[in-house]
């Protein structure tokens, strides 16, 4: 690039960031720990001034942007750090915690499709008495901020502003039946209770609700959320990584339309496969 030409983007940009930051020249110069003066060189229109790269760099850290936007190597002023923040995050995946936040997420994936693997049956479509029975076993929390969220949450399902497809394993309904695995110790009444609720909920709200049931020896998938095109989220037990660039929301979108694709119970078959299990 033409010396004149990056001095034209290094100027119009500085002063984009000046004005964003509500920095004056006199403040800028307080910052970079240069005279005014110099800084007043930098945004004359009349000829081309570049600064020597500790300046760009000083000025780049004031004004809180990559120094490389401000040379015109990127057309994100975002720094690096903060592109790496912004594209994923960790936030608190304690149920009393997270539950406003998870809410917030399906929110803003509304009028998009949301994708969910759970790590259980999922909590959306869980009877107030699987929550009472699961929050039993753990200190100092009950279960009525769950029962909560469970309702918002299901009512915000109902709202059908959104789609939605679940993929869990097969074998979660059979333990659930059976009273095995993660069930082991639940009364029966109560599993049978919420495998009616599903079958019901399966058969009710299809097709704006979807479940997929596939063979975990075949697939595997770790607990995630897809919502929409902008936002991916994986369980990771005391937290929830957030996935925020395309790139990774897309491969992640990719890896549940995988699970959809080898699906052993289709979302036509979930209702009755749930009441063969019941006996029903």
């Amino acid at each position: 690039m033409d010396k004149r030409d990056r001095a034209a983007i290094f100027r119009n940009r500085l002063a984009q960031a000046m004005e964003r930051r509500k920095f004056s020249r006199s403040k800028l110069a307080r910052e970079t720990k240069v005279d005014r003066s110099t800084v007043g060189l930098l945004l004359k229109d009349d000829a081309p001034r570049l600064p020597n790269a500790q300046l760009a760099a000083d000025a780049a850290l004031a004004l809180g942007v990559s120094t490389d936007w401000l040379l015109g190597l990127t057309d994100r002023p975002e720094r690096p750090g903060d592109i790496v923040a912004a594209a994923m995050a960790l936030s608190p995946a304690e149920r009393t915690s997270a539950d406003a936040q998870i809410l917030g997420w399906h929110r803003e994936a509304a009028g998009y499709k949301v994708r969910h693997v759970p790590a259980t049956l999922p909590d959306i479509l869980k009877t107030e008495r699987l929550l009472d029975w699961e929050y039993s076993s753990q200190r100092n929390q009950a279960s009525s901020p769950a029962v909560e969220a469970m309702r918002d949450q299901r009512a915000w399902l109902r709202s059908g502003v959104s789609d939605y497809e679940i993929a869990l394993p097969v074998h979660e309904f059979k333990a659930c039946a059976d009273g095995t695995g993660y069930y082991e110790g639940l009364a029966k009444d109560i599993r049978y209770e919420q495998l009616e609720l599903l079958a019901g909920f399966c058969h009710e709200m299809y097709p704006r609700l979807r479940l997929f049931l596939f063979d975990a020896h075949h697939v595997y998938s770790a607990p995630v959320t897809v919502f929409g095109p902008k936002l991916a989220v994986i369980y990771i037990g005391q937290f929830f990584l957030a996935f925020r660039e395309g790139q990774r929301v897309r491969s992640i979108t990719d890896h549940f339309d995988r699970l959809v694709r080898d699906a052993v119970v289709d979302a036509r078959n979930v209702a009755g496969h749930v009441n063969a299990l019941i006996g029903k």
